[in-house]
């Protein structure tokens, strides 16, 4: 008999489907259960009373029928709105691609650990124009032990020092010191500034993140790395992503704002 239980969870909506003609099914990321879809009769009706409290980019307390498969919600208690995020076209993107690198990352109803809090933070820095680019790097690069590449960023995966210049070495699944070079001609051949950000982004707590500054031309080298990662070793191509790369174009951001 499958299980249920009535309680109280946070979630962040990562996704809303149209279902049937008059109903929605919802995707949350909870505190408590990780992922689960929430079938909601009705939700597409006029005069819905919870119609404001599931909109896109939404965040709160909710009290529900929690099952193994679809879930139901009875009441909302408490909702934050991302509302930057759900006004600009680029901050709507990244917020989209991290929740979506998530939603793939992990299995429906099981714990997902410190990411629910890693993705409220993560959102917050994007709603508030925090270098959104960046903050989905540091989301990318913290995903890849659980798509099932976990490289080597603390030291030469040869002879494990630390002492030395680095560079990313797909085929030895991580970093080569400079005496290791030799060994992959295929290395990435990456900016000592890139590997310095790719090392620092896969420990970092977004929690007590309040600004980030990299330069330009370090962003895009940190963008070539982690694009040959997923494309190569995680073989994975989002929509979102794509959608990202298009942006880039022709999308011209607006400054972020100052922080204290």
């Amino acid at each position: 008999m499958p299980q249920r239980t009535i309680s109280n969870f946070n979630g962040i909506l990562l996704f809303r489907r149209d279902y049937r003609e008059r109903d929605m099914l919802i995707k949350f990321l909870t505190a408590e259960y990780g992922k689960k879809m929430f079938f909601i009769r009705g939700a597409r009706r006029r005069g819905f009373k919870m119609a404001a409290e599931l909109l896109p980019f939404t965040m709160g307390e909710y009290v529900g029928d929690l099952r193994d498969g679809l879930s139901y919600i009875n009441s909302v208690k408490t909702v934050q709105y991302f509302e930057n995020i759900s006004q600009d076209i680029a901050l709507n993107a990244y917020a989209t691609y991290v929740m979506n690198l998530i939603d793939v990352a992990y299995p429906d109803n099981q714990p997902v650990g410190r990411w629910y809090q890693q993705l409220t933070s993560a959102l917050q820095l994007i709603d508030q124009n925090v270098a959104p680019a960046i903050v989905a790097n540091v989301v990318e690069i913290q995903l890849l032990a659980a798509f099932g590449v976990a490289p080597e960023l603390r030291a030469c995966t040869v002879c494990g020092r630390t002492d030395l210049p680095f560079d990313y070495s797909e085929s030895y699944g991580g970093l080569l010191c400079q005496q290791h070079w030799h060994l992959d001609p295929h290395r990435l051949h990456a900016s000592q500034a890139a590997i310095y950000y790719l090392r620092r982004f896969s420990v970092l707590d977004l929690a007590k993140v309040h600004s980030i500054s990299v330069k330009p031309t370090t962003a895009q080298q940190l963008r070539r790395i982690l694009d040959e990662i997923y494309n190569n070793s995680v073989g994975l191509r989002l929509k979102s992503k794509r959608f990202i790369d298009q942006m880039g174009s022709w999308y011209q951001p607006l400054p972020p704002r100052n922080q204290d």
